[in-house]
């Protein structure tokens, strides 16, 4: 029996002050056995009648997803762009996240490869993923559509990669914890040169350790000015390991679309 996840989720930018109705997004865990390699599986639907279209923002994370839609699978590289997608109509959206560096023993290529890319499930799986597509497309039901993967995953389950494992940690570890600012936190606490961290992270996430660091940094800004308009800009860029208010005005600019004031203004109408 599948479990579904009940946190909320992280990285979903307040675009709206009321979730629009007819939107449905659900997460579900993996079973125990897959759980190293893949973080959940998530679905979203919606269906909005006449209603107009829907923005959809997020601000996505170090992790590689499978993703079913219009009886088309595909894998998804990591995002390091904002992403925005206008729901229109009805439709819906099933995928796997792969746990940050979980993929690569499934892909046997630097995932940094697939950064800001899109790929056909036939690319990486060969025949094999045109047989996955056409399955998961004949399930009408999340738990179906689960077994299905899970299958498919398991009889090319990997050799233990404490890699994996290792690469995992660090990255939870940064999104959880506020005190780590910079690549040295990470080289200290864990025991590894800057320069092999750096080769690790290309290998197995995908992206930089700098930019892990400053996309949970950035999650975290973006969930504090939704929260409390009021904070003061100046104390959240310290916190967050800035060192003037200037840099992190930019940063968030550059990533979220808008300014951190302008930003609470919105969450805050």
């Amino acid at each position: 029996m599948i479990r579904r996840k009940v946190e909320p989720p992280r990285g979903v930018l307040k675009t709206a002050v009321v979730e629009p109705r007819g939107l449905r997004h659900a997460r579900f865990h993996p079973a125990s056995d897959l759980a190293t390699w893949v973080e959940h599986f998530w679905v979203v639907a919606w269906d909005f009648g006449d209603a107009g279209p829907q923005r959809v923002e997020t601000l996505p994370h170090p992790s590689v997803h499978m993703i079913f839609e219009d009886g088309k699978g595909r894998i998804s590289g990591i995002a390091r762009a904002r992403f925005t997608r206008m729901l229109v109509g009805r439709g819906g959206v099933f995928a796997v996240k792969f746990r940050p560096g979980g993929f690569y023993p499934f892909a046997g290529v630097p995932i940094s490869c697939l950064s800001d890319k899109t790929v056909e499930l036939a690319e990486v799986f060969g025949a094999d993923g045109e047989k996955l597509d056409r399955a998961v497309l004949a399930e009408s039901t999340d738990d179906g559509r689960i077994a299905v993967i899970e299958t498919f995953l398991r009889n090319r389950r990997p050799a233990p990669d404490d890699n994996v494992t290792r690469l995992s940690e660090m990255v939870y570890a940064v999104a959880r914890e506020r005190g780590i600012l910079k690549v040295e936190d990470l080289v200290q606490r864990y025991g590894v040169n800057k320069r092999t961290l750096q080769r690790l992270f290309a290998k197995y996430v995908g992206v930089s350790p700098k930019w892990v660091i400053q996309r949970y940094r950035l999650h975290e800004a973006a969930e504090r000015l939704a929260a409390d308009r009021e904070v003061g800009q100046a104390a959240l860029a310290m916190s967050l390991g800035y060192t003037d208010q200037a840099h992190f005005v930019r940063d968030f600019k550059a990533t979220v679309g808008t300014s951190p004031a302008a930003y609470a203004r919105a969450r805050g109408s």
